[in-house]
């Protein structure tokens, strides 16, 4: 039986099509199995109360995955949610959460945030993101 992965992709994802597109890419592979513990946008976290709900709501979905995706697209350098959720990877758990960056399809311009941050950084392709994955989770 093959393993499973947990997985959590950044959140920030939610507001564009790129998460479904790289759940496409990880469905690709009919061999690899994995579980999302990420926060989609229609999920009900979005309405924390406050930014320290929202917070802790992410460490605790966070807690179950053994990796992070992050989009290092360059909007990620500026997006506050991308540098708490690398804070949260790096220094609120006893192991810190690896962290792939997957730089998007076509980009020019990556972000150094995200990629100064990363364990691994990989193209946008399902065996480069499958492979980093079972490399670090």
């Amino acid at each position: 039986m093959a393993k499973t992965y947990h997985i959590f992709i950044s959140h920030s994802w939610a507001y564009s099509d790129a998460y479904e597109k790289l759940i496409n890419l990880l469905d690709k592979d009919s061999s690899f199995s994995y579980a999302d513990y990420s926060v989609p946008k229609d999920d009900p976290i979005h309405d924390a109360g406050t930014s320290k709900e929202l917070y802790e709501a992410i460490k605790t979905q966070m807690s179950k995955a053994s990796v992070v995706l992050i989009l290092a697209g360059v909007y990620s350098t500026y997006s506050k949610w991308i540098n708490k959720e690398i804070e949260i990877a790096q220094n609120e758990f006893s192991t810190a959460k690896p962290i792939i960056a997957i730089q998007p399809w076509g980009a020019e311009k990556t972000s150094s945030v995200v990629k100064d941050a990363a364990d691994k950084i990989v193209g946008w392709n399902s065996s480069s993101i499958i492979n980093a994955i079972k490399d670090l989770g």
